[in-house]
């Protein structure tokens, strides 16, 4: 089960940078009104794939740490799909290719699993 939870948090988190990555190009700092424009949104991205990568090396040990890290990143990845969905709903162009979709849905499935995955471990520990 610890395999297990690695490979989805390393594909969980490669869905969320790229999705990140899809985020630039549709200017997400504008959907979400913050200040800073791309320069802000940029800096923000730094803690970020720090704390993705940081996860994934304690994930891999499933350390207590590591599993908490797999349930923050489910969490957003889970948190992404309905926050987009939601703007999508209310007639938002961002985010609606199928690449983008994709891209969303992916994070989603990935996310459940992968939360299921780090609950297990963390019952059992």
């Amino acid at each position: 089960m610890n395999d297990l939870l690695f490979w989805l948090y390393l594909v969980n988190g490669t869905l969320l940078i790229v999705h990140e990555i899809d985020s630039a190009y549709w200017k997400e700092w504008e959907l979400f009104g913050m200040g800073g424009g791309p320069g802000l949104f940029m800096l923000l991205h730094f803690p970020m794939v720090g704390i993705i990568m940081y996860g994934l090396i304690e994930a891999r040990g499933a350390t207590f740490a590591g599993l908490l890290l797999s349930l923050v990143l489910s969490a957003a990845g889970v948190g992404a799909f309905f926050i987009h969905g939601y703007f999508l709903r209310r007639g938002r162009r961002e985010f609606s290719t199928p690449v983008s979709l994709f891209i969303l849905y992916s994070i989603f499935a990935v996310s459940l699993a992968q939360a299921g995955a780090a609950s297990y471990l963390l019952a059992i520990r």
